[in-house]
């Protein structure tokens, strides 16, 4: 089981990125992939997650800045994110889990993060 991060970078305030989750190893049946991030000196956060259904989309944090797609064909998971701000600056992980939360700790498999850095 391998889940890629990728698409982070340096971008400013009010600019987008879309980050990809390629995953390999699992069906969409095995689990479901979430997205989170971590700023420096701050703890983990969930920023949203895609359940087996890709209509099942669950998104953690209160702007609505960010959505979540689904290639089946690439088996991708892509976050857009939208109108940044430098609040944003993290390393972003996608990860493989039983069940959707916004904690993590149903995570079986995590992949490396990128990050993204959005300055001002």
């Amino acid at each position: 089981v391998q889940l890629q991060a990728s698409g982070g970078g340096l971008v400013q305030a009010g600019g987008s990125l879309r980050l990809s989750c390629a995953v390999s190893g699992i069906t969409w049946d095995d689990y479901v992939i979430g997205w989170f991030r971590q700023a420096p000196g701050k703890e983990r956060e969930g920023v949203s997650c895609m359940g087996v259904d890709s209509w099942n989309t669950h998104y953690y944090l209160p702007e609505s800045r960010f959505t979540l797609s689904r290639s089946d064909a690439t088996k991708t998971v892509y976050l857009h994110l939208k109108n940044l701000q430098p609040e944003d600056t993290a390393v972003y992980y996608c990860a493989g889990l039983v069940r959707c939360s916004s904690d993590g700790h149903d995570a079986r498999k995590w992949g490396r993060g990128t990050e993204v850095t959005v300055s001002s």
